[in-house]
């Protein structure tokens, strides 16, 4: 997934009210929208270097959107906003080597009265239909190693427990975790930050809920999926 513009380098000053960055360039200080409301854990302190693009869209309030954050010379994309066209795209192209059989891919796909799923897949061929939910990892606390969530997630659960209950229904139910931090060799659950969600999840394994992890190969023009990573299952 490419960028809309390049990336111009700054320094991070602070983020207040959740989706406001500011960043230095040079001489002057701007304001851009910080595209990640959660706790961004380790991510925000001052002087940390930055990445934003600055947008084509003249009505923005905002003309700057942050991307990445670097600390200790690793890069955090922190931009929830573009984890999902990341994997539209590599589901397009065939990148994702478990999902390679659908050939139907709907974006945004309703399933009973208050859930939606970030994809439902179509294997037209054998009849098969699968729900895809996606969540971005940017939580690392020691080095080469990735975790979900950074916070408590209500929604995260609820997303879990309807992916048991479209299983139930039929449904392949997959759920994928796309690591947007560079050099990362494993993920696990965050059980200590959000022990519901940890239980939740270990029920869901047993569901046979199919559990995907990839990671993000970073580049001046933009992101795309890369290497399957090693889910550690064992508590933190």
């Amino acid at each position: 997934m490419d960028f809309e513009n390049k990336l111009i380098p700054g320094v991070l000053i602070k983020r207040y009210k959740r989706f406001f960055a500011d960043i230095k360039l040079g001489n002057k200080i701007i304001t851009a929208h910080c595209p990640n409301p959660g706790s961004m854990f380790k991510l925000l302190e001052k002087g940390n270097r930055a990445w934003i693009t600055e947008s084509n869209n003249q009505n923005r309030k905002l003309k700057y959107t942050l991307q990445i954050i670097e600390v200790d010379n690793t890069k955090f994309c922190i931009n929830t906003h573009i984890t999902n066209k990341i994997v539209h795209e590599s589901l397009e192209k065939k990148l994702v080597e478990n999902l390679n059989g659908y050939n139907f891919i709907r974006p945004e796909k309703k399933f009973g009265a208050n859930t939606r799923f970030d994809f439902l897949l179509n294997d037209t061929k054998n009849d098969k239909k699968a729900f895809l939910e996606v969540k971005s990892v940017t939580l690392s606390r020691r080095k080469g190693h990735a975790e979900f969530p950074d916070s408590v997630t209500n929604r995260g659960k609820k997303h879990l427990e309807n992916l048991m209950l479209a299983n139930k229904q039929g449904y392949e139910s997959y759920l994928m975790f796309l690591i947007q931090i560079e050099n990362c060799r494993s993920f696990g659950i965050a059980s200590d930050i959000d022990p519901e969600y940890s239980r939740v999840f270990k029920d869901a394994l047993k569901k046979n809920i199919k559990v995907l992890c990839y990671d993000c190969k970073f580049s001046n023009k933009g992101i795309k999926i890369n290497n399957k990573i090693k889910i550690l299952l064992n508590d933190r």
